[in-house]
C-alpha cells in the first residue's frame, strides 16, 4: 500500500478530473492508493468490428483458456449465430447480424443511396462484412465491458466483485455467494449465474495472464486483429484513427461505442466501433450506471418521509388546540 492520506487522494482525483484524460487517470490514482507499486495502466480490449471475420476463434480460446462449460444453445433461425447472447457459460459471443441491402431502384432505396453503395461494390469490399450481392453481414465479438462506473461492483455485499491493479473488474469464485444482485445491475445484461452452482461468472480479462504480462487469450487467437488489447489510452487514439479511416471509405454510419467518458458508466474497458447502430448489435444505446440515481432517490424518499412526519405532527397536535 501506498500510504497516501485520504485527503491526499481526495486532491488527487479532483486533479486528475481536470485534465484531459480524467476518468482514466481517476481509475489510475485509486489503482495506486490501493495497489501502490502493483499498479498498473488501465488495459482493456478495442474490437473493431469492421475487420471480424466471424470465425469465433476468440470463442474456443476463452473456453479453452478458462474452462468454461460448453454452451450449445443452437441456431437462433435469423442467422448463423449459434450462441445467442453472453452467460455464465459464454463470456464471449460472436454476433451475427444479417441485412439486405439494396442496390437498386427496384428496392426503393433514394437513388444517391444506389450510387453510393454501387460505387462501394465496384471499389471492392470495404469490409470482411460487405458483399456484392446486396448481402451484409454484421459480426462484432461481445464481452464484459469492465465499465469504469461498474454497477455490479457497487451493489455486490460480499466484495466479491473487485477492480483489478490492471482496471478490469473481476468475480472471485470463492466469494460469491450467488445473491445475484449484480445481474439486474448490469446495463449490458453481461452478468448470470451458473444453473449448477448458483455463482456468477464473467469475463476476467484474462486476470491470471495479465500478472504473467501475457495478452487475453481471446486477443491472441484473433486472426484480423479485431480484437485489440493494450493500454486504454492507446486503444482509443488507435480507434479513433481507425474511424477517420472508415468514414473517410464511405462508412458514414461507423462509429465508437463505449469509448466516451462522458457516457452514462464513465466509458469503458472495452468498447468497439460499430458500422450501424448499436441497438443493431443488440446493445443499449444508451447505457447508464444502475445505481447512479440511487444517493439522489434516497434523499428524496427521506425529504418525503421528513415532510410526511411533519404533517403527521402538525395534524395530531394542532388538533389538540
Amino acid at each position: 500500500m501506498s500510504g497516501r492520506s485520504d485527503s491526499g487522494l481526495r486532491h488527487a482525483i479532483r486533479e486528475s478530473r481536470s485534465s484531459e484524460s480524467g476518468v482514466i487517470e481517476v481509475l489510475q490514482v485509486r489503482a495506486r492508493s490501493t495497489y501502490g507499486d502493483e499498479a498498473h495502466p488501465r488495459m482493456g480490449f478495442f474490437t473493431d468490428t469492421s475487420v471480424c471475420i466471424g470465425c469465433k476463434a476468440c470463442e474456443v480460446a476463452c473456453k479453452e483458456w478458462n474452462q468454461i462449460p460448453m454452451s450449445i444453445k443452437g441456431f437462433t433461425g435469423n442467422s448463423l449465430d449459434n450462441t445467442i447472447a453472453l452467460g455464465a457459460n459464454t463470456w464471449r459471443h460472436v454476433a451475427f447480424v444479417e441485412q439486405k441491402v439494396p442496390l437498386d431502384a427496384r428496392e426503393d432505396p433514394s437513388l444517391v443511396e444506389i450510387a453510393a453503395r454501387n460505387g462501394a461494390v465496384d471499389a471492392g469490399v470495404q469490409t470482411y462484412q460487405e458483399g456484392p450481392d446486396g448481402l451484409r453481414w454484421l459480426m462484432a465479438s461481445d464481452v464484459c465491458k469492465h465499465c469504469t462506473k461498474a454497477a455490479c461492483l457497487e451493489v455486490c455485499p460480499t466484495g466479491a466483485l473487485f477492480r483489478t491493479e490492471f482496471g478490469t473488474v473481476v468475480v472471485q469464485q470463492d466469494i460469491c455467494n450467488g445473491c445475484g444482485y449484480c445481474v439486474p445491475a448490469c446495463p449490458f445484461g453481461v452478468l448470470d449465474r451458473r444453473e449448477d452452482d448458483g455463482r456468477v461468472w464473467k469475463c476476467t480479462l484474462c486476470y491470471d495472464r495479465l500478472k504473467d504480462d501475457k495478452e487475453p487469450a481471446c486477443a491472441q487467437a484473433c486472426p484480423t486483429n479485431s480484437i485489440q488489447f493494450g493500454e486504454l489510452s492507446e486503444l482509443r487514439d488507435r480507434a479513433e484513427h481507425r474511424l477517420a479511416q472508415l468514414q473517410d471509405a464511405g462508412q458514414e454510419n461507423a462509429q465508437l461505442y463505449l469509448a466516451d467518458e462522458e457516457d452514462g458508466i464513465g466509458g469503458a474497458g472495452a468498447f468497439f466501433l460499430l458500422l450501424d447502430d448499436p441497438e443493431v448489435y443488440g446493445l443499449p444505446p444508451d447505457p447508464v450506471d444502475t445505481v447512479r440515481d440511487v444517493g439522489e432517490i434516497w434523499a428524496g424518499a427521506a425529504l418525503a418521509a421528513v415532510a410526511l412526519a411533519a404533517g403527521l405532527a402538525a395534524a395530531v397536535f394542532g388538533g389538540r388546540r
